[in-house]
């Protein structure tokens, strides 16, 4: 049974607590033999719902109006205060680097056998003393590449997990705005994996402009269909080696700025050069005065600052 409870949060106070970028997150693999994920059980009806905070969350049904005992998904500042709980749960496993926790995923990384056990029963541990409940089916344990925050990781790549994107790809084409904002939102999750992804996506984005008539234009059919190209193209990313230098390349036209971040790693006995993540985003209108040498410079400190 679930509650509609837009009402509700159009006049909710917007809770600030820092949700970690996935991307950076999953950097923190890097490296690793061992992974592990769990997923909590129903996550956020595992928090208790205060007892003045219940008549907010009544529902109405045919037999009568009820108030969730525990928080129910759909509530705006739910995210926010779960991975505040989790973080409160795990603070020296968080602040040594090998555990990952986004909401209600979790995920421990080590370099050997022995280290992983330790860290693992660490965290068994923790979730125990706090009566958590995880979810055993979503659990993969001591694993050397598995999928996680939809993708495919492993200690020296990550990937697009390609079940995710088949679903997209069997969708047809956009018929109003909000499909358009959707599939956006969804090839932007993974825009570090496509090269050039702004400029590619430039005219969906100017297409859900407020005061833009809804209308798939051959220019418009064409960023469509080169977006679900690159989704299902996209190379496997390197994942960082911190203790090997990097490589930045720039390049910069009218329609964005991008930059790709490379490294030379050995692997499998061979030095071989691949991508890190690919950076992007689209001009501005005063920027399209720019001369090259500052078009140049504004695509290199746009980079450095993502990458920041």
């Amino acid at each position: 049974m679930v509650g509609d409870f837009r009402a509700l949060n159009t006049y909710t106070v917007p809770y600030r607590y820092p949700i970690p970028k996935i991307q950076i997150s999953l950097t923190q693999i890097s490296q690793a033999v061992y992974i592990t994920t769990m997923d909590s059980l129903k996550g956020f009806h595992q928090n208790v719902v205060t007892p003045r905070a219940r008549k907010y969350l009544r529902i109405i049904v045919h037999c009568g109006v009820y108030e969730y005992l525990r928080m129910p998904f759909g509530i705006k500042n739910e995210p926010s205060h779960f991975q505040r709980m989790m973080n409160e749960v795990f603070p020296e496993e968080l602040s040594e680097g090998w555990l990952i926790i986004y909401i209600d995923d979790i995920i421990v990384c080590s370099k050997t056998w022995e280290e992983h056990m330790y860290r693992l029963s660490r965290v068994l541990t923790k979730i125990q003393s706090v009566n958590m409940k995880i979810s055993l089916k979503k659990c993969h344990f001591g694993f050397k590449e598995l999928k996680a925050l939809g993708h495919v990781v492993s200690g020296l790549s990550l990937g697009i997990d390609k079940n995710k994107v088949a679903a997209v790809l069997l969708k047809p084409m956009p018929q109003n705005k909000k499909e358009i904002q959707s599939f956006l939102g969804f090839s932007g999750y993974y825009r570090k994996h496509i090269k050039d992804f702004a400029s590619i996506a430039r005219p969906l984005y100017k297409l859900c402009d407020k005061d833009t008539v809804f209308e798939m234009t051959v220019d418009r059919v064409k960023a469509f269909e080169s977006l679900r190209e690159a989704l299902t193209t996209a190379p496997l990313l390197l994942m960082p080696n911190f203790k090997l230098p990097f490589k930045l390349y720039i390049d910069e036209s009218r329609d964005g700025l991008g930059a790709a971040l490379h490294q030379v790693q050995i692997i499998n006995d061979k030095p071989i050069e691949g991508p890190i993540c690919f950076i992007s985003r689209q001009i501005k209108p005063i920027e399209a005065r720019y001369g090259a040498s500052q078009m140049e410079c504004l695509c290199l400190v746009r980079a450095l600052e993502e990458l920041n």
